[in-house]
């Protein structure tokens, strides 16, 4: 899964559009790439022993439409986890529409409404039909430190990364869209600012273990699953990794795993780029949003019956300026967008934090009469 935020490769709640948003430095990722070997089929199948049910039960294949912006990765490979009788959640910047399926356990799932937020990457799918199982969600707030199995498909281990006559690390490889798991540990909970949030930052450890692991291109989605009570649960959704980086020699620019960015030159936000170097060893790090900091949002949407909020009821016209009417439930906060162009966008954000009532609400959308045509949709802030 790869999508870029100021040095980092990496995502709004209505129905049918996803935004890509980019912030602070990660690269959007792909596929789990390990430090142990390249062999391209290591952990295809579902963990064993201790790790047993550790989230690979609970991943499915969200076969999207469209590509993602960068349009570097190819459509229909991502993961998503049910986390309700008919709700799965991903990355937001992932795109998708209801005319896309989700397969899970080999069942085909049809998607009928998305909710997405302004405050995180996080994006959950409402589906036609129900679940038969869905991972429990992890409610705590002591991520860090704590051992975590994580899934994701895309690329197969490059070529090293040699500097100083040391392998530091590898370069992505080709996509191969395989699913793969892996493991690592939370080593802090980062923030990344508005429309991003909290996210779990795992370091790409040397000589921590042969799951040890970094994500690529195509990861996005992924869930990542930490051990509470004796329950895996689903902690983070994947987000995006550090870099891209450059050799100091001639500057060649390029994206890898690293055991330790020592050395080379790394953008730490858009067009900033900052010469690594210590005594010790800087691994770089993957990021997945952090499920517990978003729990208020993730519950509205999968334990509230919609009913008919987020459905525009009327648009009339004072002079110039419309009038948009919708429905509102008393206990969320909403939005309103419009586009002209509602097959591909982009939309345009007219007014938000507008508390519901419980009752109709209206706001406006000043000299829209003399302004092109557009569409509107509802969206739910919390």
């Amino acid at each position: 899964m790869k999508g870029k935020q100021n040095g980092k490769r990496r995502g709004f709640v209505a129905v049918l559009a996803v935004v890509l948003l980019i912030t602070a430095n990660a690269t959007n990722v792909c596929a789990v790439l390990f430090q142990s070997t390249g062999d391209p089929t290591y952990n295809t199948n579902a963990p064993s022993g201790a790790l047993t049910n550790s989230g690979w039960q609970y991943e499915g294949f969200w076969s999207t439409s469209v590509e993602l912006s960068t349009n570097l990765y190819p459509a229909g490979n991502f993961l998503g986890t049910p986390i309700a009788p008919q709700f799965f959640i991903t990355a937001a910047h992932i795109y998708g529409t209801t005319n896309d399926v989700f397969v899970f356990n080999g069942v085909t799932y049809h998607p009928v409404a998305q909710y997405t937020t302004l405050d995180s990457d996080l994006s959950i799918w409402q589906v036609a039909e129900t679940f038969p199982y869905y991972a429990p969600l992890y409610t705590a707030s002591g991520e860090t430190n704590s051992p975590v199995v994580v899934f994701g498909r895309g690329t197969d281990r490059g070529a090293p990364v040699i500097v100083g006559g040391l392998t530091n690390g590898w370069t992505w490889g080709a996509a191969n869209w395989v699913e793969r798991w892996g493991q690592s540990d939370v080593s802090s909970v980062t923030n990344f600012g508005t429309g991003v949030g909290d996210l779990l930052q795992c370091t790409f450890v040397g000589g921590a273990g042969s799951n040890e692991c970094d994500i690529s291109p195509g990861d996005s989605g992924g869930g990542l699953f930490i051990e509470d009570g004796g329950v895996w649960k689903l902690a983070g959704i994947n987000y995006g990794v550090d870099g891209p980086f450059s050799n100091a020699v001639d500057g060649t620019e390029f994206d890898a795993s690293l055991l330790d960015v020592g050395g080379l030159y790394q953008e730490v936000s858009p067009g900033n780029w900052q010469f690594m170097s210590g005594a010790q060893p800087i691994p770089s790090a993957f990021y997945s949003t952090r499920i517990s900091a978003n729990l208020d949002w993730i519950e509205s949407v999968i334990n509230f019956d919609l009913g008919p909020d987020l459905q525009v009821a009327e648009v009339q016209f004072d002079g110039d300026d419309a009038q948009i009417s919708f429905a509102t439930d008393s206990n969320r906060v909403y939005y309103v967008q419009s586009t002209g162009d509602l097959a591909n966008g982009p939309w345009s954000t007219i007014i938000s934090n507008v508390p519901g009532t419980g009752e109709t609400v209206t706001v406006t959308d000043a000299n829209a009469v003399v302004s092109p045509p557009r569409f509107y949709r509802i969206g739910l802030s919390q």
